[in-house]
Order: C-alpha cells, then structure tokens, then sequence
C-alpha cells in the first residue's frame, strides 16, 4: 500500500512538472515570441515596411525628419521603467490630439499610416508609444495591453502637456493597441478625453490564447492555460482572465467606434459582438467587407479616412 501511494505520489509530481514546463513554454511563446526582437526593435526594418506596404506615407514621413518634425519623448512608469513614443504636432496649432497605439510585436513606426491618417489628413497633434517590451521602450515581455493600460494614461497626459494643456483627445488602437485602447477606456479618464477607436481588438487575452492554443496546437483551454495564466500572474503580476477588454468596455461611457475585418481569423471577427453588446451608448460599428486582420485601413483608406472624420468630428471640435 505505501509502494502504491508512493508511485502515485510520484506520478502526481512528474504531472505537475510537465504542465509547470508546458505552462512556461506557452508563456514564453506568447510573451516573449522569438520574433519579437528582431521585428520590433528593429527600426530600420519598421521603416522599410513602412515604405514598402504604405508608399504615400514615405514622402510624409521623410518631411517630418528631414525637418526634425518627428520627434521622441520618454517617461517613467510606476515600475520605473523607461517608455519611448514619437510625437508631431500638428502644422496648425490646435489641441486636437490622437494617442495611437500599435499592435502586438509593432512599434511606433508601423503605426505611421494611422499617424498619418490623423496629421496628414485630418489636422491633429499624434503621439505614438512603444509598447513595454516593444520598440525603444523598456521591458522583456508582452504584457499583452493589461499592464500597458496603466502606461497609456501616462502617455495620454505627456500628449496633454505636450501639446498645450488643453488638448482634445481621441485614443485609437489596433490589434493588441486596441485591446489596450478598450482596457484604458474602462478606468478614470480625464477631461481631455472624448473618444475611441478600437480596430480589431479581442475580447480577452485568456480568450485570445484560447483560440490560438487550438489553431496552433489543437490543444484544449485546460488544463495549459490555466497553469500558464496561474504563472503569469506569479511572474508578471497579471492572468489572462484579469486582462479583459470585455469588462472594461462595461464601465466606458464615453463614445467608441469598433471597427472589425469580417474575414479576420487571427482576432476572429465573432469577438467585436459581445464587446459592442456590453459597451453602454454612444457606439458605432463597422464591419469591414473582406478585410483581414489588421488590414482595414489598408485595404479601404478611403473609406476608413472617412469614418474616422465623421466618427472624431462628432465629439471633437
């Protein structure tokens, strides 16, 4: 009988020592991805793809150097570390501002077409962040927009000093920035903020593993996603289930735009429903026709200019 309690008492060990290593790989695949590094710390790559997929924002963007328009700032966060952003102020004096915030594994620079898109076209001051862990920014793992949510209030009120103290604000995500956009929309915001833009956000990050745990693995939620978020919340501070877009949309009052390519299966396009469905008025939703993740502005520049004036004009003067 001690035999036996002994070998199961062994089982039970080497059972909790592979989830425990399961777990830490998943956590290191999805937050610190071996392509992290090379893709977005890599600025001279950040720009060739910049110029390559979006040509009419290269002659914009070579003005603003070539001009010292394009201009860096840093702050300090509560975990004392050193967070980056570009930042251009609008050729007209004004206190319209956009706070851009890019995608997982992007940085600043892979979000100038919708910087573009703001100053170029639409008159305003932009700022746009690193990320932790991304670009010129501090950190060694994602965390996923939870944390960041934190950082971007700080960034917003840099932009509000930066940009005259009076500044009308509107903070427009993508992707994993999108997720941050709607986390950042659920705290206490200051008077300076109007509005939001989230463009192809998920719901949750638990969610989010989720379903890449199955795309990518044909692996079920438990028990590795549990054992992952349970280290995750030892190692960083955060679980997967904590991090939610979908909650934090709840306690936002003011207006958001959702934007979602219905041919999305990266943030698989069902999880813009329940965050429009939980988000209190004023909301607006576009489902954009054939769009894959990511690429709505790219593929409808027109028309997403377009929805973007009309959306910001409204609560933006």
């Amino acid at each position: 009988m001690k035999r036996l309690a002994k070998y199961a008492l062994i089982t039970l060990l080497a059972i909790a020592a592979l989830l425990v290593g399961a777990g830490f790989y998943m956590l290191n695949y999805a937050l610190k991805p071996e392509g992290l590094t090379l893709r977005s710390r890599n600025l001279p790559d950040s720009y060739t793809y910049l110029y390559k997929d979006y040509p009419e924002v290269k002659s914009w963007s070579d003005s603003l150097q070539a001009n010292g328009a394009l201009q860096d700032t840093f702050i300090q966060n509560e975990r004392g570390e050193s967070l980056h952003a570009l930042y251009v102020r609008s050729a007209r004096p004004t206190g319209r501002t956009a706070v851009i915030v890019h995608g997982y594994t992007d940085n600043a620079v892979r979000m100038l077409p919708i910087g573009y898109l703001y100053s170029r076209q639409l008159g305003y001051n932009i700022l746009l962040p690193d990320l932790h862990a991304h670009g010129e920014s501090q950190g060694d793992a994602i965390q996923m927009g939870w944390l960041d949510r934190l950082d971007v209030l700080q960034w917003m009120d840099t932009a509000n000093k930066l940009f005259g103290d009076s500044t009308r604000m509107v903070v427009h995500g993508i992707s994993m920035g999108a997720a941050t956009t709607m986390m950042v929309s659920g705290e206490t915001l200051p008077p300076y903020v109007k509005c939001f833009v989230e463009d192809c956000g998920y719901t949750s990050v638990w969610d989010e593993f989720k379903g890449e745990l199955k795309n990518q693995f044909g692996l079920p939620a438990f028990p590795l996603l549990d054992v992952a978020s349970w280290l995750c919340s030892v190692k960083y501070g955060w679980s997967f289930r904590e991090a939610s877009a979908l909650e934090q949309v709840r306690k936002c009052t003011l207006p958001m735009l959702f934007i979602h390519g219905d041919a999305d299966d990266f943030v698989p396009t069902w999880m813009v429903h329940p965050l429009y469905e939980a988000k209190p008025e004023p909301k607006e939703l576009w489902l954009v026709p054939d769009a894959a993740h990511a690429r709505s502005y790219k593929e409808h520049t027109e028309e997403y200019t377009g929805r973007i004036r009309q959306f910001t004009g409204r609560y933006i003067h």
